[in-house]
């Protein structure tokens, strides 16, 4: 600190006496640790801080990839309603040409043109959510709304296999930016409360200043020392005990997080377990049996063996459960994602299967956790 002082009227013309003012620096010395202290408590602060940015991007990612996925599955959709409507428009051909012939009733082409037109009104629906997922994406990338986009690749990644569970718990405890946050404060208020202690010993300021405000030479000169007197011990135990308490609530809070975090990815890891076996069940069983039932049905109605409501409701059946396929993709992907925010990191399966491999660094574990 720099200290000065004047006596204006010492330095006027008509003044008898000298001109008079004092300069001075001063500088406080905390007691040895207190510094040290406080720097500590900042560091973790500032590590929490940036444990706490980790976890705003694992939710970012999350939401990207979330935005990606309907903007994937509104257009595997919409190839499989192009193909409901070529092949409805061919049913109608054929509808039309028994028609003509006399073989079936007007009621079929009347059938097939209210089809055409159920699948032109779906058509707009997806034709509005492709205008949504467009709109989030280009959002997330700080673009105009109506940004164009490049089209989603023809199929998504195939996902592989789960590691264990347990694996999955112990890195998501080691790795969740959130609990690594949770961390560096409990050391942030273990330090204050170490400070807190400190508190209790008194504070140094030593000083030095020239005062001409004194007439004789030898007393301008002067030196000098503070220290102040922490008499009040009353409030300074209260100050550490809340302290201690803050420290046990936040490694209660740690425990709590602990625990929602290891629920959260045994969630996660059941949800896409049963996603995969799902996609499995589409593509094993539900899918070809309905290719079967729909090439059977329109050989029956080419046949005259069939009627055409049995042909338009296989071709619808079939349609549907290849849109819930594809959805069922996409819903695995999308669990996927989950998982890896859960976890905090990207899973990958190494050769035993047993455990996962995602290179980390060393995490933040509060003491007596």
């Amino acid at each position: 600190m720099f200290q000065s002082m004047f006596a204006p009227q010492s330095f006027t013309s008509s003044s008898n006496v000298q001109s008079s003012y004092y300069l001075g620096v001063a500088q406080k010395i905390p007691w040895a640790g207190k510094r040290g202290l406080r720097g500590q408590q900042a560091d973790w602060e500032a590590s929490a801080a940036s444990f706490d940015v980790g976890e705003t991007s694992l939710r970012l990612a999350e939401a990207s990839r979330l935005a990606f996925l309907d903007y994937y599955l509104n257009e595997r959709l919409r190839e499989l309603l192009d193909s409901n409507m070529k092949a409805a428009g061919e049913f109608r051909n054929t509808a039309n040409i028994k028609y003509e012939a006399n073989q079936v009733t007007q009621q079929d082409v009347l059938q097939a043109d209210v089809e055409l037109a159920q699948l032109e009104q779906r058509k707009i629906e997806l034709d509005q959510e492709r205008e949504i997922a467009i709109a989030r994406i280009n959002t997330l990338l700080h673009r105009r709304p109506d940004h164009p986009l490049p089209p989603p690749p023809p199929a998504l990644a195939q996902v592989a296999d789960l590691p264990a569970a347990s694996a999955l718990r112990t890195f998501a405890v080691d790795q969740r930016p959130e609990l690594q946050a949770l961390a560096a404060r409990i050391q942030a208020e273990q330090t204050a409360v170490e400070l807190a202690c400190k508190e209790f010993l008194p504070d140094f300021e030593f000083m030095g200043r020239y005062d001409k405000f004194w007439t004789d030479k030898e007393q301008r000169g002067q030196v000098g020392m503070n220290v102040n007197m922490p008499l009040n011990q009353s409030r300074r135990h209260a100050a550490m005990q809340e302290r201690m308490f803050q420290v046990r609530k936040m490694q209660s809070e740690f425990d709590q997080a602990t625990d929602n975090i290891r629920n959260d990815v045994q969630m996660a890891y059941a949800r896409v377990q049963g996603g995969i076996q799902t996609v499995k069940v589409y593509d094993a069983k539900i899918l070809p049996t309905a290719n079967q039932n729909l090439t059977a049905a329109r050989n029956g109605y080419t046949a005259g063996t069939v009627d055409f409501l049995r042909l338009i409701e296989a071709q619808r059946e079939t349609i549907e459960l290849q849109e819930k396929h594809q959805m069922a993709i996409a819903e695995l992907h999308r669990r996927w994602a989950e998982l890896e925010r859960a976890v905090g990191g990207p899973v990958s399966v190494p050769s035993d299967a047993n455990s996962i491999v995602v290179p980390s660094e060393s995490p933040l574990v509060p003491e007596g956790s």
